[in-house]
């Protein structure tokens, strides 16, 4: 039987990300608390992990005495700002407390700045459908970043922003986002004013730290034809690619916003960022469908015999994430890259571990390339309210009882916990954790 260790460069940063409203509880100052109570979400966040009562500090000592090195946090903009012209001084000192927790631990923090969440007063001004938003964003993340500097250098402006955008302005049913309208060209605009904003927050935290590194979380979702054949499914691919992947990133890289309603000039975009934050999770197929005229005549599916996560969420796509690195190198040559995002729903850990080491291998085989890959952090830390799908899907490498807020420890935790601590991955722990996985990474 073949051995042999997958070993990553010195240095590399190994963690789990959360978000606030996820986690915290008691976030009812927000867009998600007035969804939720309109019935849009399935469950409550309600007290969620109950970070925001102090149960931050186990889920840290967990973390860290498993190996993990790093951490990627959000912080709460309603909390920070309650109403437009007031600041919760004590909310701030709070989430300077988690932060030095993490440093306490020996930890590198990454905060994000805003994680899908606006606050009630910004819903009421209309959020980022106007451009006024970008100085308003700007003015919180001074406040937040002078705040947080002593303990942070790695800043997140925005996760997933194309998310944002198609869940809240074009996806319509179970999984939508706030504001639940349905408007491709409102979408484009807000689309605009988040890389605004983005760009506008770049520039502010360099003001106030010269050293940090900036950039943002996106969410890489590869769309392929299921007939290459197709010129339709080609066209289709090529369509939800452009919107879904490729819009935000590029604006970065050239200043210009391309989207199927045309390109905005976006010039004070071009070049802010530091570092690439690559979400990924799965890869799903389209095909021309006249059945389906609401997705632009594309039906979406997964690859057939695909492996299905609880309830069918995800497919399990290794090679995606590497197809994906990939196409991350060659948009931002020589740029760090983070993967700040990759998991998988599975309750009773059945997929995770092969999930798990499947995806890193993937990952390690872009690093043998001299990819500038230099953190992994793997979501989730332990089970959250995952948006309108509430607590259906369970993320956690810990598990939650919601009630009593037990942690339940998933077999997950301490293959993680091996990975971290040899920085990489060994025939042994293949063997002992996902078997089945063993000939794909080590074949004879």
């Amino acid at each position: 039987m073949p051995q042999g260790t997958y070993h990553f460069p010195k240095g590399f940063l190994w963690g789990t990300a959360t978000a606030a409203h996820q986690v915290e509880g008691s976030n009812t100052n927000n867009n998600w608390w007035k969804w939720e109570q309109d019935g849009h979400t399935n469950g409550s966040a309600a007290v969620a992990a109950d970070w925001w009562g102090g149960r931050w500090r186990e889920d840290f000592d967990r973390a860290a005495e498993t190996g993990q090195n790093a951490h990627r946090l959000s912080v709460e903009w309603s909390r920070i700002q309650p109403t437009p012209d007031t600041w919760d001084e004590e909310a701030i000192e709070k989430y300077r407390t988690m932060l030095r927790g993490l440093k306490e631990r020996g930890m590198t923090p990454m905060v994000t700045l805003h994680h899908f969440t606006d606050p009630l007063w910004l819903s009421e001004y209309g959020s980022w459908e106007t451009e006024a938003v970008v100085p308003l964003f700007e003015k919180y993340v001074r406040k937040t970043v002078d705040a947080l500097k002593e303990y942070c250098s790695l800043w997140c402006t925005l996760n997933e922003p194309t998310g944002y955008v198609l869940n809240g302005y074009i996806v319509t049913g179970v999984d939508s986002f706030p504001p639940g309208k349905n408007d491709m060209k409102l979408a484009m605009q807000v689309h605009a004013n988040l890389i605004r904003g983005h760009a506008a927050a770049y520039r502010a935290i360099h003001l106030l730290q010269p050293e940090a590194r900036v950039g943002i979380a996106h969410h890489y979702r590869p769309f392929m034809p299921y007939h290459d054949w197709s010129p339709l499914d080609r066209l289709l691919a090529n369509a939800f690619n452009l919107t879904g992947n490729l819009s935000f990133p590029l604006a970065l890289a050239d200043g210009v916003m391309r989207s199927p309603l045309g390109s905005v000039s976006i010039p004070e975009a071009k070049g802010a960022q530091d570092y690439f934050g690559f979400n990924y999770y799965t890869r799903e197929y389209v095909t021309f469908d006249l059945r389906h005229a609401s997705t632009l005549f594309g039906r979406h599916f997964y690859r057939k015999n695909a492996e299905l996560s609880d309830n069918g969420f995800l497919a399990m796509e290794p090679d995606g994430m590497y197809e994906g690195l990939k196409w991350a190198v060659r948009t931002f040559p020589n740029m760090p890259i983070l993967v700040s995002e990759n998991g998988v729903n599975s309750a009773d850990d059945s997929l995770r571990p092969r999930y798990i080491v499947e995806h890193i291998h993937q990952m390690w085989r872009a690093v043998n390339f001299n990819w500038p890959i230099k953190g992994y952090f793997h979501w989730s830390l332990v089970d959250n309210f995952e948006w309108s799908f509430g607590w259906k899907y369970r993320f956690g490498l810990w598990g939650l009882d919601v009630d009593t807020q037990k942690r339940i420890k998933r077999p997950s935790v301490d293959l993680y916990a091996e990975i971290c601590k040899e920085n990489g991955i060994s025939s042994e722990m293949v063997q002992k954790y996902c078997p089945e996985s063993f000939e794909k990474l080590f074949p004879s």
